[in-house]
């Protein structure tokens, strides 16, 4: 009997597995685009809520999946500490652990889905209007 341990091979290790447990669902298929003088928030009165949870649920977060494009965002120390206890408040409240980037891409596709149905009354277009220096600064000198 050899002393040395059975390890498993290349093909062992890179095989293809399938677990109900791994997965997932496909995304929902996108809504049609409609020219720009149809799209809600874009020249029309703010819809109700109905209809903005109905936009918010056309517009979803990507969820986990190969993802094949990336950017770099860079958060100050309170932000990461609010995103963090947010998403530990989804696991213990809520039941629901998630990653970090499953949280960005939530938060993007819900202030989009608004800014999609509302327009300039949207929380994105109103928070950056009230913010004002930032964008003046990354406009530059």
């Amino acid at each position: 009997m050899s002393r040395r341990a059975s390890l498993p091979g290349a093909s062992e290790l890179f095989r293809l597995t399938s677990s109900p447990a791994l997965d997932v669902p496909a995304p929902p298929k996108p809504a049609p685009q409609r020219p720009e003088a149809q799209r809600p928030g874009h020249g029309h009165a703010p819809g109700n809520r109905e209809q903005l949870e109905r936009s918010a649920t056309a517009r979803r977060g990507s969820g986990r999946q190969k993802h094949d494009s990336k950017i770099t965002v860079y958060v100050s120390g309170d932000e990461l500490v609010a995103m963090e206890q947010a998403r530990l408040t989804l696991r213990a409240e809520h039941g629901l652990a998630i990653d970090r980037g499953r949280l960005v891409r939530e938060a993007v596709a819900v202030l989009l889905a608004d800014f999609d149905e509302h327009g300039d009354e949207s929380v994105l277009v109103r928070r950056l209007r009230a913010g004002g220096l930032d964008s003046e600064e990354a406009a530059g000198p």
